[in-house]
């Protein structure tokens, strides 16, 4: 069975929240993130907020993006994980500007993957500090880093640039089946 561009392969259980989803490719690789942000780098899964739909604009026109995963440590957002298949180069300035509009304060770490490979990103300065899915940070390393950090606010002209951007990275151009956004 096809769904917009993704084969469904029949239906599978959410390692999160135990909610059903469709079994595609990409989920199975998603699914793959969320045990290895468990077992391997130490989060607790109620830290983990999966499939967060960002609302993001141009001008008149809005839409929805997923967010893959937020990683929350002591009430802030310390993380977000944003998914996407293919080349990393193209995720990296999008994920950037998504650490920008998840909340109201800029989120210190993004991770862009396409479930192979991963950058992890400085979200205040956009530079790349590690590569790999080795190099997702341990809830340790995460908590050291988010202690000393301002988590300063995103201000209002900077958020409408940032929202302009996923939207021409995201849904600009993007193919009318693509089911992972929400063009409103």
């Amino acid at each position: 069975m096809n769904k917009g561009h993704h084969l469904i392969l029949g239906r599978l259980e959410d390692f999160i929240t135990g909610e059903i989803l469709d079994d595609t490719h990409d989920e199975r690789l998603k699914q793959d993130l969320a045990r290895r942000l468990v077992a391997t780098k130490g989060y607790e899964k109620k830290e983990i907020t999966p499939r967060h739909r960002l609302l993001v604009t141009a001008g008149d026109r809005q839409a929805m993006v997923p967010i893959d995963f937020l990683i929350s440590l002591k009430e802030k957002v310390g993380m977000i994980v944003k998914y996407g298949p293919g080349s990393l180069v193209t995720r990296r300035r999008p994920g950037v500007a998504a650490s920008r509009l998840v909340t109201s304060y800029q989120v210190p770490v993004v991770v862009v993957t396409n479930g192979e490979d991963a950058e992890i990103i400085d979200g205040a300065t956009g530079r790349i500090t590690g590569t790999g899915l080795d190099a997702i940070p341990m809830k340790h390393d995460l908590e050291i880093q988010a202690s000393g950090y301002l988590f300063e606010p995103i201000p209002e002209k900077q958020a409408e640039m940032e929202s302009r951007i996923i939207y021409a990275f995201e849904i600009d151009g993007s193919c009318m089946c693509d089911d992972s956004t929400c063009s409103l």
